[in-house]
């Protein structure tokens, strides 16, 4: 796979993916504002599934867990601009800012697609991706704060996640890994969005499930799969990424050993 990222600065980046597909279970340490330039996304999160395109514009938020597929279109690679929106970042442009505290934060995908200024600001980056020699901070930071404002401006209650600082707090750790168990995460990041230290959450899963988290997991990922193979009548191929398995082989001996059938088997149309 030929993946190619160019940075001005780490705050913004072209990345590009020449191959069939790429796959990634991220949860983002900043907000990542992505506008398409070719090719397409298919993002799955636990409740909700988003395809974007050429031209599109959204919004990631931090901590945010979400399966994203990328997809070469057309011949194009798949490429995009991204900026990363630092806390850092956000705080300093927040603090001479009177907001409005009655809404709560929603962690959503937010989409603003078509909008000529937000598209306009994105777009004008592309070139400096061409310079030779280090490009200047301060323009770079001027990039960011037009970004941060037309986003403002297109949409006020993204202010209740821009300006969010706080860390995930303690959750009910049984509910949350119903909603996120086909996401591949490290035991450390899923601890950190249930609001525990990695001890604690291997304490605390043990007491409430009574088997470790791996085999767990896996139980859960082959349970969805039979469900997506015998009743969506979905292709093996689309559902190994979709449930959180990273490797079709491994999908396949796993899911014959637990069903004695083989996924392309269980997608036969006699089934």
């Amino acid at each position: 796979m030929e993946h190619i990222s160019k940075y001005l600065t780490p705050e913004i980046k072209l990345s590009s993916y020449d191959d069939k597909l790429f796959k990634s279970d991220l949860m983002f340490a900043d907000h990542m504002l992505i506008w398409f330039i070719s090719g397409e996304t298919k993002i799955i999160q636990a409740d909700a599934t988003f395809y974007f395109k050429t031209g599109d514009i959204f919004l990631i938020p931090r901590n945010l867990l979400a399966t994203i597929i990328n997809y070469p279109k057309n011949g194009e690679p798949h490429k995009t601009v991204v900026m990363h929106l630092s806390a850092e970042r956000l705080k300093r442009f927040y603090e001479k800012i009177d907001i409005d505290r009655r809404h709560t934060a929603e962690q959503k995908i937010y989409s603003f697609n078509g909008h000529p200024l937000l598209e306009s600001c994105l777009k004008s980056v592309v070139p400096y991706f061409d310079m030779e020699g280090e490009f200047p901070e301060n323009i770079a930071s001027l990039k960011i704060i037009e970004a941060i404002s037309i986003l403002r401006e297109i949409d006020r209650s993204v202010d209740s996640v821009l300006a969010n600082f706080e860390e995930p707090g303690k959750v009910d750790l049984v509910s949350f890994m119903e909603r996120n168990f086909m996401f591949n995460m490290p035991m450390e990041k899923l601890g950190y969005l249930t609001g525990r230290s990695l001890s604690t959450f291997n304490r605390d899963f043990k007491k409430y499930f009574n088997i470790t988290p791996q085999k767990w997991l896996t139980e859960k990922r082959l349970q969805l799969a039979y469900y997506q193979l015998s009743e969506k009548k979905k292709k093996p191929t689309e559902v190994y990424l979709e449930v959180g398995f990273e490797d079709l082989s491994h999908f396949s001996f796993a899911f014959k050993k637990k069903y004695g059938l083989s996924p392309s088997q269980m997608a036969m149309p006699n089934f």
